[in-house]
C-alpha cells in the first residue's frame, strides 16, 4: 500500500512547466549558474571558489511552488541545494527546503525550516525513500492563509498551520521570492561538520528543471493577482484531505529523523506553544 502511495504521488506530481529565461533571474555565481534548452534547464555549480543561486522575477503573497531537481551526485558532503521562499528584512519571514549533501554512499537529509517575523527554530529533518541524485523528483512548497505544506513528489511531508488565534505567528502579510542556490556549508551541513568538502570532487552541479509558480504575484505598486481571475485555484484553500493525513503521518513516522516539537532538551522550560497544537 505503501509503494502505491509513494508511486501515485510521482504521477499526480508533474505539472505545466515555467520557464527559466522568463521567470527567474541568476542573482550570483555568474558562469557557474546557466540556463539550458531553452529556459528548460537551470544548472547551478559550486567550486572552491563561489556557490551560485538564482532567485524568482516576481515577489508573491501565497502560491504553489514546484520544481523538479535532481542533486549533487557521489560524495557531495559539505554542499547545500537549496529552494525556499524569502522577504527582506531582520523581520523576515521565510519558509527553508535545504538539502545537505553527505558522503559518497550516505543518504542527503532533507532541512526544513520556517522563519516568521525573524524568527526560526522551527526544525524538521527527513531522509528521503529514493536517491535524489539518480531521477529528477519534484519539490513543493505550498503557501496559503492558513498552511505551509512541503511535498516530495505530491506526498506532503510537513505542514504548518495558521495559529494565529493562539497568538502564534505566521507569515500573511510580506511577499516573498522563490530562491535557489548551492553553496558550501561545511562548518555544519553534514554530520555537524566534522565531514568537510572534497573539492577535488569539484564543480559540483545539481539541476533544475520544471519550474512552475503559481501564486498571487505582487507588483511594486502592491496589487495583487489573487484580487483577479487566481483567486479562483484550489491551493488558495488547500489543506490535509484524509489521505494527505495518511500519508504525512506514514512519512513522518518512517523518515523523519528530528523534530524541534519532540527536543526537550534543547526547550528545558517547554516545548513550543504550536508543538501542543493539532499537527495537521
Amino acid at each position: 500500500m505503501l509503494k502505491v502511495l509513494v508511486v501515485l504521488g510521482f504521477l499526480l506530481a508533474s505539472s505545466s512547466a515555467g520557464n527559466f529565461n522568463q521567470d527567474v533571474t541568476i542573482t550570483w555565481g555568474g558562469p557557474r549558474a546557466q540556463i539550458l534548452n531553452g529556459g528548460q534547464v537551470l544548472t547551478l555549480s559550486l567550486d572552491n571558489v563561489s556557490g551560485s543561486g538564482f532567485q524568482s522575477n516576481n515577489e508573491y503573497l501565497y502560491g504553489r511552488f514546484d520544481v523538479q531537481l535532481k542533486l549533487v551526485p557521489g560524495n557531495s558532503a559539505g554542499t547545500v541545494t537549496t529552494f525556499f521562499l524569502a522577504s527582506q528584512g531582520s523581520a523576515h519571514d521565510e519558509i527553508d527546503f535545504e538539502f545537505l549533501g553527505n558522503s559518497s554512499g550516505q543518504p542527503y537529509t532533507v532541512h526544513t525550516n520556517i522563519y516568521t517575523q525573524g524568527v526560526g527554530n522551527r526544525e524538521q529533518q527527513f531522509r528521503l525513500w529514493f536517491d535524489p541524485t539518480a531521477a529528477f523528483h519534484t519539490y513543493t512548497v505550498l503557501w496559503n492563509s492558513q498552511n505551509i505544506i512541503y511535498m516530495v513528489d505530491n506526498i506532503p511531508i510537513r505542514i504548518f498551520k495558521n495559529y494565529a488565534a493562539y497568538g502564534l505567528a505566521f507569515p500573511t502579510s510580506q511577499p516573498m521570492r522563490l530562491l535557489a542556490s548551492l553553496w558550501n556549508a561545511d562548518d555544519w551541513a553534514t554530520q555537524g561538520g566534522r565531514v568537510k568538502t572534497d573539492w577535488t570532487k569539484a564543480p559540483f552541479t545539481a539541476t533544475y528543471r520544471n519550474y512552475n509558480a503559481i501564486g498571487c504575484a505582487v507588483s511594486a505598486t502592491g496589487t495583487n493577482s489573487c484580487n483577479g481571475t487566481a483567486s479562483s485555484q484550489a491551493w488558495l484553500t488547500q489543506g490535509l484531505d484524509a489521505n494527505g493525513r495518511n500519508r504525512i503521518r506514514w512519512v513522518q513516522q518512517n523518515h523523519m529523523i528530528y523534530n524541534y516539537c519532540t527536543d526537550v532538551k534543547r526547550y528545558p522550560q517547554g516545548l513550543p506553544k504550536e508543538c501542543s497544537l493539532p499537527r495537521f
